[in-house]
């Protein structure tokens, strides 16, 4: 034993060498990174083979920069191993709390977008962060004790320079051998991939850096280099993607207002869904079962990194956000677009947005510019808006927010396109007592159970809205739009999601219907009904823009008409992954979209033709829908009829938009407030917001007997109206 003790001992790096350190501190690298793959980030892998391949991804990068201090000597060497160490620590650390909420990894674009959307983003990662996290700087601290009280003593010998080098060269075929190994498993690694999933898993975390870097300014050169004959190939595309128009629904809500309305982090699940008996949502249940409600239930979000950018940018262009960071921040200044409001203003409408936060969040007062809106209030406009008792998480309370934004909604000319975009349904789902009114879920977990008591503050935000709408008249000649922008709980929660749906466990079939979000449009007359189309956010330009009787046909956009009976009903992720109404691919796997089947494609020739075929068309939607954003493609094309937007006809400054809405009224007296002798309508709307006045909330209980009638008028409401249009 002794010799062998020996023998090892003789064998074992002496960490008070230089090079003894420098493969100390690899290892330690290689470690915390291998743990917080496994343990922070979801990368799908799958076989011993991308086992093996995410075990090796960390050294490459380890080996290369470390053994940049070989290239010094003494102390100097050690403390810029510490510092490199240091730098790539808190690179990963960043991008688990990153990941943790929003199930991606950090981009450039994400990080120079990062002054439109720091508003209280403190409290969120206070709410993600885990005292495990701070686990990949122990190993630093370990290591300046070690060397500050002596016990690693520093070496002044030099390493030879041809060590140096050929270590950092060793480094470098190390990661070419991964790439090699990697493409066999995954061909076309770097240039057919919409998923940083596969970058991180296959080339590692440090690679994927590099690589959105190289991206990033490749995306530059693009715009730079782009050209007017760029869009033939874009427009062709688009030709063979147009739908037939409904004859029953096209034109049906010509000339009505639209008022649109934003549901924060809203979740297909929560509607109908109970807590302890009591309904989450009631208010939105009624009108999702109204007969004069169209709701679709195989609605997704397709949403990026940009998220609620994400989402808007769909809504309003017809085009995806980018693959990385948000359309919005990245290209809504400058870029040349079609967008809705400007459709509608140059139809007649006055177009507005409102938002109870900063304008310059997400780059919003920038790029509503771009797309042309008359107006955008936000947070200057409203009264008192910086107390702190009015602001939650992301902006205003929702309660109070909709109340002082209906001061100006009943102003705006008829008929009008407006837009509302609430915000307490917002991560991190918290909310004072005095405003919850249902009991949290009991998953256990601190990120998802107050996602219910948001839910139905905004539940009952929405209630009182819709109460004035009717009072003041506008309900009757409005299309009321509601949409959820993307998922609220991210699926890094399996444990919480599997509880909430009442499984044992889910998988990435469960995980892709997750996705779901709500989508409504309702009007007076309108036949309604549950529509089990498969859809997606892409899809609401053409949707509304058919209902109020505009052509689509000359648009450069990506979505088809819900309505339309021959739409091909697939929603592409952002990913590359998709849904359609036959399979679906997610995480990976494919699957029969309406029973969860998995399946192996090469096992059925016939699925393996379709998945096919719905692949490459997925593929090349998200390619054409970048190269329009990256390249600013619109700016060589106007549709017959359209007026391209002139960024400085707008300003959104509180003094120059009072003025201008002032002039609008007297030119167009056609605003609900100029219809009751210009006398406001605000005196009808009612919130309990206990910060204006109301009663605090108290936690509701459930009664048999209501809830027995509850359940039965949603039964025979969600049967009644059933309509399946295909």
């Amino acid at each position: 034993m002794q010799r062998v003790m020996l023998a090892i001992k003789k064998k074992w790096p002496d960490f008070n060498d230089t090079v003894g350190f420098f493969l100390l501190s690899v290892f330690l690298v290689w470690l915390k990174t291998y743990w917080a793959y496994k343990t922070s980030f979801s990368l799908g892998v799958q076989g011993t083979l991308q086992e093996f391949i995410l075990v090796i991804n960390p050294l490459p990068t380890a080996i290369i920069l470390l053994s940049i201090a070989l290239y010094f000597r003494g102390k100097v060497a050690y403390w810029l191993m510490i510092l490199i160490n240091l730098i790539q620590s808190i690179w990963l650390f960043a991008n688990m709390l990153y990941y943790r909420e929003f199930s991606d990894f950090l981009s450039l674009n994400i990080l120079n977008s990062g002054s439109s959307v720091d508003n209280n983003l403190g409290k969120s990662i206070a709410g993600i962060i885990s005292p495990f996290d701070f686990l990949v700087f122990l190993d630093i601290i370990i290591l300046v004790l070690l060397l500050v009280f002596k016990r690693i003593k520093f070496d002044k010998e030099v390493v030879q320079k041809r060590f140096a080098a050929l270590t950092t060269v060793f480094g470098i075929v190390l990661m070419l051998v991964g790439y090699g190994i990697s493409s066999k498993d995954r061909s076309g690694l770097l240039t057919r991939t919409f998923d940083n999933n596969y970058i991180v898993k296959y080339l590692g975390l440090n690679e994927y850096a590099a690589y959105n870097i190289f991206k990033t300014k490749q995306t530059a050169d693009i715009k730079k280099d782009a050209k007017a004959d760029d869009l033939n190939k874009i427009k062709n595309y688009v030709k063979g993607n147009k739908t037939l128009q409904n004859a029953t629904y096209f034109g049906k809500e010509k000339g009505k207002n639209v008022i649109v309305f934003h549901l924060e982090s809203f979740q297909q699940f929560l509607m109908d869904y109970k807590v302890n008996g009591v309904e989450v949502t009631p208010n939105l249940n009624k009108f999702y079962h109204d007969q004069n409600t169209l709701s679709f239930d195989n609605f997704y979000n397709e949403v990026g990194q940009g998220k609620t950018a994400d989402a808007e940018m769909m809504l309003e262009t017809g085009l995806f956000g980018t693959a990385s960071g948000s359309a919005m921040v990245n290209y809504g200044t400058s870029n040349t677009y079609q967008a809705v409001p400007a459709i509608l203003d140059q139809q007649g409408y006055t177009t507005a947005a409102f938002h109870g936060d900063v304008a310059s969040f997400w780059n919003r007062d920038n790029t509503y510019k771009s797309w042309g809106y008359d107006y955008f209030f936000s947070k200057p406009y409203y009264k008192n808006a910086n107390n702190a008792d009015y602001n939650i998480g992301y902006g205003m309370k929702d309660k109070i927010f909709l109340k002082d934004a209906s001061k100006y909604l009943e102003q705006l000319p008829q008929p009008f396109y407006s837009k509302i975009i609430t915000v307490t349904n917002h991560y991190p789902y918290d909310l004072d007592s005095q405003n919850a009114s249902i009991a949290k879920t009991k998953t256990n977990d601190k990120t998802v159970d107050g996602y219910v008591q948001t839910a139905r503050y905004l539940d009952q935000s929405f209630g009182e809205f819709l109460s004035w709408l009717k009072k003041s008249g506008l309900y009757d000649n409005s299309m009321i739009v509601l949409y959820g922008d993307h998922y609220g709980i991210s699926e890094n929660h399996k444990v919480a999601i599997a509880k909430l749906t009442g499984k044992d466990s889910v998988s990435d079939y469960d995980l892709a219907n997750w996705q779901k979000v709500p989508f409504m449009v309702h009007a007076p007359g309108l036949k309604g009904g549950i529509n089990h189309t498969y859809g997606g956010e892409i899809d609401v330009m053409p949707t509304l823009l058919h209902l109020l009787g505009v052509s689509t046909d000359n648009d450069i956009q990506f979505g088809q008409d819900l309505l339309a009976t021959n739409r091909r009903q697939v929603v592409p992720f952002r990913n590359g992954d998709w849904v359609s109404a036959e399979y679906m691919k997610y995480g990976g796997n494919y699957y029969v979209t309406t029973t969860g089947t998995k399946i192996n494609p090469k096992e059925d020739p016939r699925a393996k033709q379709i998945i096919d075929a719905t692949q490459k068309d997925v593929d090349k939607m998200l390619t054409y829908s970048d190269d329009v954003q990256t390249g600013d493609l619109l700016r060589f094309y106007t549709p017959e009829g359209f007026k391209k937007v002139n960024r400085k006809d707008y300003s959104y400054q509180k003094a120059s938009g009072l003025k201008q809405l002032k002039k609008a009224n007297k030119d167009n007296p056609t605003s609900v407030k100029a219809k009751h002798n210009n006398q406001s309508t605000l005196k009808d709307y009612i919130t309990d917001a206990p910060e204006l006045g109301g009663k605090p909330q108290t936690i509701q209980e459930a009664t048999s007997s209501s809830q027995d009638d509850k359940n039965n008028s949603s039964d025979s409401s969600s049967s009644s109206s059933s309509n399946d249009n295909q």
